[in-house]
């Protein structure tokens, strides 16, 4: 097979414009360029090819009459090019690709993605399970749920709802506790890696914790009081779920926010989607169906 590198795609396509239309203005007017420009990229494919593939006469450029088959697969091959350019696109417009930390995406979003598949089944939805910085322009990211204080620089965000915490337990450890002074008789346990702490629960309230098992994952603490070895202060989107099944119980089922919230982080300057438009608003419709953050469900 010949080596194409050093053939240049844009001398061909004017040449087999030049062929197919008739004229270096016509040819000039399909590809947005003037016909001097033409005439210097069909000057490129025949030095490139080694070969003429025109004459030059005063009314203009006739393709000569050996040139029928180069022209003929030319032809074709742009016209397949364009048909594979196409199908990137169609396919692309049809793939959601959204970032989503861990334990959102497993806690939450997976339990409830099947909604947004039956609503709409053309779109095929990508979930990257991180919480790294997203670089929306070097990615195929559409669309990123992150955790924290907001602010982010150079990309739109918008907030989905506030974190809240409440703590957590087996209901045998649940026996007995009226109020925050019981969980100084239970087990603590303790996320080494939380963004908040038994502080912003109990504000001024003064608790003398005792000690527990810790973990360095908020998911795995969560289990941990989910199996009776003790009360863990967890967040909304662990908790959420298992309070309904009744998997752990909220002994004192007051709330409060931390200094977080969840957002929903797209490329700054750039329209979505629409594909990614579906999703937020499917996405902001399940957040306020759970009520979650204290909205009304």
């Amino acid at each position: 097979m010949a080596d194409l590198s050093d053939i240049p795609l844009n001398a061909l396509r004017a040449a087999e414009a030049v062929a197919r239309l008739g004229s270096l203005s016509r040819a000039g007017a399909a590809l947005g360029v003037s016909p001097g420009a033409v005439s210097q990229q069909v000057a490129r494919a025949e030095a490139a090819l080694g070969r003429a593939l025109f004459e030059r006469r005063p009314g203009g450029m006739v393709a000569l009459e050996e040139t029928g088959e180069v022209f003929a697969n030319l032809a074709e091959g742009f016209a397949r090019l364009g048909q594979a350019v196409e199908a990137a696109r169609r396919d692309r417009a049809h793939v959601l690709t959204v970032s989503v930390a861990p334990i959102f995406a497993a806690r939450f979003l997976i339990w409830r993605l099947a909604d947004f598949t039956r609503a709409h089944p053309e779109i095929q939805v990508r979930i990257d399970s991180s919480v790294g910085l997203v670089d929306f322009a070097a990615s195929d990211i559409d669309l990123a749920v992150r955790i924290g204080p907001g602010g982010y620089r150079g990309v739109a965000c918008e907030k989905l709802f506030d974190q809240r915490i409440v703590p957590v337990c087996s209901a045998d450890l649940a026996a007995g506790i009226t109020g925050p002074e019981g969980f100084a008789e239970r087990p603590i346990i303790r996320d080494s890696s939380a963004m908040f702490g038994w502080g912003d629960w109990l504000g001024a309230e003064t608790v003398a914790l005792g000690a527990g098992p810790e973990f360095s994952d908020a998911s795995l603490c969560f289990d941990a009081a989910m199996a009776g070895q003790g009360v863990f202060l967890a967040f909304e989107v662990l908790a959420h779920d298992p309070l309904k099944r009744g998997q752990v119980v909220a002994p004192v089922p007051r709330w409060e926010k931390t200094a977080h919230a969840y957002w929903l982080l797209h490329a700054e300057g750039r329209s979505l989607s629409n594909p990614a438009r579906l999703f937020r608003r499917w996405l902001r419709g399940a957040v306020a169906a759970e009520g979650l953050g204290g909205g009304a469900p």
